[in-house]
């Protein structure tokens, strides 16, 4: 037993997972009611990540502020860019695409009784009221952005505490990560657990009904996350970025792909992060912050969707309309993760933008909810592995600037 443990740890997590990935499609098949009671591992594994994301970002954050010193680069303005770019970019390819593959689809009932903002002043305003959220209501509730805001306002506070007060938050901070390595380890068995839940709970057979729209949905973030990633990161570093694009997939995304929450993929990421060698005080924030705002799938999400309500209602759209609903799907993409509901309850706002009911837009909502087993899961996996492609990107960049070698071919 102990030379097939040690044997199990010298493969890669990677591997390791796609064991596991294996195993559960093959029991999922063949043996699905059986397999069911396997599926505990998942909501196990899923919810063993949960309950450490909120406390690892609130000392990880804390932590890295409060020790950060005056003229320390964190490069976290080139990061925010990154974010902000790369989510318009999405919106608007999501846009292209749609007018060059229009979807028609079915709308049904049963979505109405949802509540979805008003605005774009009422996605600000959730925001801005889960900043000043309660602290400890903020890491009961996993509200990442009060969680961010206090570990900010907290880490500045410190920033002056005696050296004694900070090498405790630093070791509490390394005692939280050391549990995160521990719960990682049982990935492979988790995304088993994830993988027969679900096969045997959905199946594919309700989604055949929406092949095109699922098809033009997951197009477009893999042209996303294949393309314009690629071209954004060679165009920084004037390296072939596919090496260091497919390690976050294969690392980040596809955990992400099957846990289907940014929160519970921090962890991941961190880890990650570490391994590329990049600056913990950079990453500490940039990651948490990714998980709330750079959500490129979302953005394709909300645009696809609008338009595929535009297209079945025959509704004509002119370019700058498609340019501005490029720009409101980033914005409400962006505050996706502080709205109940995530980017699916913010497609009646951009619904707005053609003047189609609320009643319509909340079927197009039911819709989503649908498809939400593949497009949750492939959206989540583009926004938590882009996550960590834009943080290496600007710390790569700033390398660089400073004269030293940087090889990102050799990354994967």
């Amino acid at each position: 037993m102990k030379n097939l443990l040690k044997k199990w740890n010298q493969i890669s997590l990677v591997k390791q997972i796609s064991i596991g990935l294996i195993i559960g499609i093959i029991l999922a098949v063949l043996i699905p009611e059986s397999a069911k009671s396997v599926t505990i591992l998942g909501s196990l594994f899923v919810g063993a990540l949960k309950a450490i994301a909120p406390i690892l970002v609130l000392f990880l954050v804390m932590s890295a502020i409060s020790q950060h010193k005056s003229g320390q680069q964190t490069n976290m303005k080139s990061i925010i860019f990154l974010y902000l770019l790369g989510t318009f970019l999405a919106g608007l390819i999501a846009v292209i695409v749609s007018f060059i593959f229009p979807v028609s689809i079915t709308l049904k009932t049963g979505a109405e009784d949802l509540a979805a903002p008003g605005g774009v002043v009422d996605v600000l305003k959730t925001l801005l009221l889960n900043v000043v959220a309660n602290p400890v209501t903020a890491l009961s509730e996993a509200n990442y952005i009060g969680i961010l805001a206090w570990a900010i306002v907290l880490g500045l506070a410190l920033k002056n505490a005696p050296a004694t007060t900070k090498t405790v938050i630093t070791n509490i901070s390394d005692a939280v990560t050391k549990v995160v390595t521990w719960i990682i380890k049982f990935a492979p068995f988790g995304i088993m657990g994830l993988v027969i839940e679900s096969i045997t709970t959905n199946g594919i057979e309700s989604l055949l009904s929406y092949g095109k729209l699922l098809a033009v949905l997951i197009g477009c973030m893999f042209f996303v996350a294949l393309v314009v990633n690629p071209i954004i990161v060679f165009s920084i570093l004037r390296q072939n970025p596919y090496p260091l694009v497919i390690k976050c997939i294969k690392e980040s995304g596809v955990t992400a792909f099957f846990t289907r929450s940014s929160a519970a993929n921090i962890p991941v990421n961190l880890k990650l992060c570490e391994k590329l060698g990049l600056n913990r005080d950079t990453y500490a924030v940039s990651i948490p912050l990714g998980a709330t705002v750079n959500m490129a799938g979302a953005a394709v999400t909300i645009s696809v969707l609008t338009l595929a309500a535009v297209h079945t209602l025959g509704i004509q759209v002119d370019i700058p309309t498609a340019i501005i609903l490029s720009v409101v799907s980033a914005v409400c993409a962006c505050g996706a993760s502080g709205v109940a509901g995530g980017s699916l309850l913010l497609i009646p706002l951009a619904c707005s933008l053609f003047g189609i009911p609320a009643d319509i837009a909340m079927q197009v909502v039911g819709v989503g909810f649908v498809i939400g087993v593949l497009q949750d899961s492939f959206e989540t996996a583009l926004n938590s592995s882009t996550d960590v492609l834009f943080t290496a990107t600007a710390e790569f960049k700033e390398q660089l600037k400073e004269g030293k070698k940087v090889d990102i071919t050799k990354v994967a």
